[in-house]
């Protein structure tokens, strides 16, 4: 009971003490619009999967170019956990959220099943994760897994 209740304390905590921009690097974009947008987890707090959508906008696109996309879920101490699926591709199958090509803008959603790049279920606590479009990476955003 104490190490589920000093868990819980942990993630509270880190909740609220932690900006959500506390990471966040923009890979020199200072402030200007960089045509996309990652959304917020849902569920979060989630166990044991999560869906994260991102927009991709239409200025991305200008001239007939495709982008690469790259999700990369983070623990805390930023080494990389895992890389999402992309529920939505322009193949019409998931495929791993890492370089993969879009050449059409809107809404995407990607898939995070809780497992590491071993396989495993990762464990309770905050993790981070990040979108990063050709090669310009958005801030950080939290979510949490909770068992």
């Amino acid at each position: 009971m104490r190490r589920i209740l000093g868990v819980t304390i942990v993630l509270l905590l880190a909740l609220v003490c932690l900006p959500a921009d506390s990471y966040a690097q923009t890979a020199g974009t200072g402030g200007r619009d960089r045509g996309f947008q990652l959304g917020a987890a849902f569920p979060n707090p989630f166990n044991p999967e999560t869906k994260i959508p991102f927009t991709l906008g239409e200025s991305l696109f200008e001239g007939g170019k495709t982008v690469k996309v790259t999700m990369v879920i983070y623990n805390t101490l930023m080494m990389r956990v895992a890389i999402p699926t992309a529920l939505d591709t322009e193949q019409g199958n998931a495929a791993r959220l890492e370089n993969l090509e879009y050449s059409t803008p809107g809404r995407k959603v990607a898939h995070f099943d809780g497992l590491d790049r071993n396989g495993n279920q990762v464990a309770s606590g905050i993790y981070l994760y990040q979108l990063i479009v050709n090669g310009v990476a958005s801030p950080f955003q939290r979510m949490v897994v909770a068992k």
